[in-house]
């Protein structure tokens, strides 16, 4: 038997994606709309991304990470 530890997802808001790379939180749905970036959904309907993937895009875009 394999033990398999799940780590969970770290989800960042439009806000909190936003201040990362200095832009508006309406930027970052933009960006999400045009296929820049993938989000996931809330049960409430917010988007939601994943701070690895951010955390790659500024790493390649040589921004703060």
């Amino acid at each position: 038997m394999t033990d398999k530890t799940i780590t969970p997802r770290v989800l960042l808001t439009p806000g909190e994606v936003g201040r990362l790379f200095r832009v508006d939180p309406k930027t970052v749905t933009r960006w999400a709309k045009n296929g820049k970036l993938s989000s996931i959904r809330t049960l409430g309907g917010h988007r939601r991304y994943d701070k690895a993937e951010i955390d790659a895009l500024l790493a390649a875009s040589g921004g703060e990470g």
